[in-house]
């Protein structure tokens, strides 16, 4: 049926736009393009960056299940936002198809660099970013098994260490508390009661390789006297007199064998 217009009226349609929240601002992103720096600009800016800030909440709001607050990633969407209206050449096409990737990528930048529990370097990131988006690919058609590491770098074009660590990566966007609860029984542990701690005897066997060499050097009777001395607990009266020395003689054999063996243990010799 054909429709009769007024005259001079126009029967364009409007564009329809694919969210409620792009507004038609073509005029003044125009007008902001010819304007210099100064007031009027500032003012014309900060009108389309209000005008926008709901698409900038809205792309925000995607993430809200990551771990982070909503309202922290909707002051990183609407910095995405602002520089997407600084950096907007309007002879290039619509404001939104630029602002969405721009705003986009500002937010899972935050998560990349901020959001890590602990900092992981940007390569890595990388690593990851390119492991994962690979894993998803090779696993699309079901019943495709799991890719292997050699899988992964052949289509990522990385090395199998670089995907390894990729691979790691992945299994570390978050850390666990020490203090985290490993058991709710009444003899409940934590996850740092798990971990081995310091071996006194360690050093306790290091010291007794480091004398060994020095001990088999001294005379016999510097050995025996050492013996007696530290490993039957006999006093130096007692040596002295089973030895026929005198007392005074066996207290300066015992601490020149020592100060012999020490310093051949430490290098000195």
């Amino acid at each position: 049926m054909p429709i009769n217009t007024a005259p001079g009226r126009s029967t364009h349609t409007p564009s329809r736009r694919s969210h409620d929240d792009a507004p038609d601002t073509a005029a003044l992103f125009a007008r902001l393009a010819d304007l210099g720096d100064g007031p009027e600009r500032d003012a014309l800016r900060d009108e389309l960056v209000a005008a926008w800030l709901p698409m900038a909440h809205r792309i925000a709001g995607r993430f809200r299940d990551r771990g982070e607050n909503i309202e922290d990633l909707r002051q990183v969407a609407a910095l995405g936002l602002v520089k997407a209206v600084d950096r907007f050449d309007p002879s290039r096409g619509a404001f939104e198809s630029y602002a969405v990737p721009t705003i986009t990528g500002e937010v899972k930048r935050h998560f990349r660099d901020r959001m890590w529990a602990l900092r992981v370097p940007r390569r890595v990131q990388e690593y990851r970013n390119r492991v994962r988006v690979a894993r998803r690919e090779l696993t699309e058609n079901p019943g495709s098994a799991e890719p292997t590491v050699a899988d992964l770098a052949a289509h990522t074009g990385l090395t199998e260490d670089e995907v390894s660590a990729g691979l790691e990566a992945l299994e570390s966007f978050s850390t666990l508390s020490l203090d985290a609860e490993l058991s709710a029984g009444d003899d409940g542990y934590n996850l740092a009661d798990t971990f081995g701690g310091a071996d006194g005897s360690f050093d306790t066997v290091i010291d007794r390789e480091a004398a060994k060499q020095g001990l088999r050097r001294l005379p016999e009777r510097e050995r025996a006297i050492l013996y007696m001395r530290f490993f039957e607990d006999m006093t130096q009266s007692r040596i002295a007199e089973s030895l026929g020395l005198s007392q005074m003689h066996v207290s300066r054999l015992i601490s020149s064998s020592c100060a012999r063996v020490r310093a051949e243990a430490l290098g000195g010799q």
